[in-house]
């Protein structure tokens, strides 16, 4: 298997689902007491937070790209970035390493198409709904045009993952107003839900959601293990 790099603590809630998911499908993939070759960097995610309300993205950039090099050098075969938001870095990074970083939105985009759905809502923090470097991508590199939440409704879906969730703080009134939320974009004819941050699936899942529900998470993952497997030949 090939060692997977992954780029972490951002926040450490979701880099343990992270852990917990690349070791279990490495297992159900490979049996017996086979687990994932991992090289992990995870960041004190204050810091980093910081530079992204300041939106100094070129400071956080440059944090990850020195990260990356050093998992690259560690031995791993490909990367990871364990968030969302922080694909905002991923053309820096790409071009400052040689091994493939398999980007969250591409692999959750081939799960929209497989289900065929065509205006999926996501949830995400605000940078990730509001700038171009993840529904650009989305809708440039693979037709899919995202429904947004409202601009109160994008408040307090990027409040609830800072406040909340990246503070390990579940609150069965957030998971509420998340599925009011995804309620209202059904009627305005959402089709399917991305959770669109790494914490999102700490409050909701499938199986609270009728519509078909994209855990960036869990596909991310996935895309992961099968790279670390594919044959060198």
């Amino acid at each position: 298997m090939k060692a997977i790099g992954l780029l972490g603590g951002m926040s450490w809630e979701s880099t343990a689902v992270y852990y917990r998911l690349l070791n279990e499908m490495a297992r159900e993939r490979m049996g017996g007491l086979h687990s994932a070759e991992i090289l992990m960097r995870s960041f004190d995610f204050a810091p980093i937070a910081e530079l992204q309300a300041n939106a100094d993205w070129d400071a956080a950039s440059q944090l990850l790209v020195e990260a990356a090099q050093g998992l690259e050098a560690a031995g791993a075969r490909c990367l990871l970035i364990g968030t969302n938001t922080m694909h905002i870095c991923a053309e820096a990074i790409e071009a400052a390493v040689s091994v493939p970083l398999l980007h969250i939105a591409d692999v959750t985009a081939r799960a929209i198409q497989d289900a065929e759905c065509s205006s999926p809502l996501l949830l995400a923090t605000r940078f990730t709904m509001e700038q171009d470097f993840y529904t650009g991508r989305l809708r440039d590199t693979h037709g899919i045009d995202v429904c947004l939440p409202d601009d109160n409704e994008r408040e307090d879906v990027h409040r609830i993952i800072y406040e909340e969730l990246c503070q390990g703080k579940i609150d069965a009134r957030s998971k509420q107003r998340y599925l009011d939320i995804i309620g209202t974009a059904h009627q305005r004819g959402a089709d399917g839900v991305i959770l669109g941050c790494t914490e999102i699936g700490l409050l909701i899942s499938q199986g609270d959601i009728s519509l078909p529900v994209f855990d960036t998470t869990w596909l991310h993952v996935r895309a992961a293990v099968e790279f670390a497997l594919e044959s060198d030949g």
